[in-house]
């Protein structure tokens, strides 16, 4: 029999299960952009890693842990409990509390308050992230190669452009200096689960995975097995690359409009700093000018392109923002008109 208590024995387990781990799947596998970003963070900033208890984050944390261990003392975890499994909600906090108490690894768990009976995924997400932002600058999530995947087929029937099918990012910059790091995404999900099994390491399973109820569910279990079949190729790798080459072009259009600077220093739109520009580069100009406003715009797609029409043609008109505000052309540029009502009100988030 082990002499070692319980406890010493977990902290072994766990520290040999990530050194086993690391030896599979070296730094070198992991994404290159979220590897410079590591080598240049500052040494005092804190590295959160979003931890569910399921697979993929652990793989995250047992590998930063190892390929890291100048950073063991800024790393921490943070655990959302949706409270939506009841005992299984919970039998995860207590699995991710074991993992981290073995580590060293602080861990911060929160809970969804607000939590009822057929949530959406939309609600539980944005509890969730709500959560992690008030947590986390340096925020890093174990999405990995299926997820690019089952990401792009979902905004691509919302029809997103090449902003929104360039994710998920490696490294995504947000506002207020937060960041978000992927650094799994050059790898799929049989790789971690067979690369954790060799390390001897074992993880969470949400049921609620293998249901049918969420979109991205339909997608993993009826979309991506027939897809792949069909490609007789390796699919997985083929959306890695082109979401790559999406974010390319994105950061591209992000670059040249940088360079038009078509919003005034009052916060106008310049129009004639977008004429002749093509369509692309107009209606990004306009989804920032949006943006950018005192309040967060309500505005359908049908709106939001006959506005878009109205910029191109630096046309005269005023078109309704939802409630109290307006959007002006006039004198060669796009102004927002609120009234005093609704610069006091709240509204939500601009669907485009």
């Amino acid at each position: 029999m082990s002499g070692k208590r319980p406890g010493a024995r977990a902290a072994s387990h766990w520290a040999h299960c990530a050194t086993r781990l690391a030896a599979a799947l070296p730094r070198a596998r992991l994404h290159p952009a979220v590897r410079a970003w590591a080598e240049d963070a500052s040494p005092r900033q804190t590295w959160s890693v979003a931890f569910s208890g399921g697979a993929d984050s652990l793989c995250l944390l047992l590998l930063l842990w190892a390929h890291w261990p100048e950073r063991r003392s800024r790393l921490r975890a943070l655990h959302f409990n949706h409270r939506l499994r009841g005992a299984g909600s919970r039998r995860d906090a207590e699995f991710c509390g074991r993992v981290c108490r073995a580590l060293g690894v602080p861990l911060v768990v929160g809970e969804w308050r607000e939590a009822h009976r057929g949530a959406s995924e939309a609600e539980a997400r944005t509890a969730r992230h709500a959560f992690f932002d008030r947590h986390a600058k340096a925020r890093w999530c174990g999405h990995q190669q299926d997820d690019i995947a089952e990401t792009f087929f979902m905004r691509l029937a919302r029809g997103s452009g090449t902003g929104g099918l360039a994710a998920p990012r490696p490294v995504h910059r947000m506002p207020r200096g937060r960041v978000h790091l992927r650094p799994l995404l050059t790898l799929k999900k049989r790789e971690l689960r067979a690369a954790l099994r060799q390390a001897g390491a074992t993880w969470r399973e949400d049921p609620t995975n293998a249901g049918r109820y969420f979109l991205r569910n339909r997608i993993r279990r009826d979309v991506l097995p027939a897809w792949q079949r069909a490609a007789e190729r390796d699919a997985l790798a083929g959306a890695a690359r082109a979401r790559e080459l999406l974010e390319e072009d994105d950061t591209a259009l992000e670059a040249w409009l940088d360079s038009v600077r078509p919003v005034a220093a009052d916060g106008s739109l310049l129009l004639r700093r977008l004429v002749g520009k093509p369509r692309a580069l107009v209606r990004r100009a306009l989804h920032h000018w949006l943006l950018a406003q005192p309040r967060t715009m309500h505005l359908s797609r049908q709106a939001f392109d006959t506005l878009l029409a109205d910029v191109m043609a630096a046309r005269t008109t005023r078109q309704s923002l939802g409630a109290d505000a307006f959007a002006v052309i006039g004198q060669g540029r796009l102004r927002c008109r609120i009234t005093e009502k609704r610069a006091n009100s709240t509204s939500g988030p601009i669907d485009l």
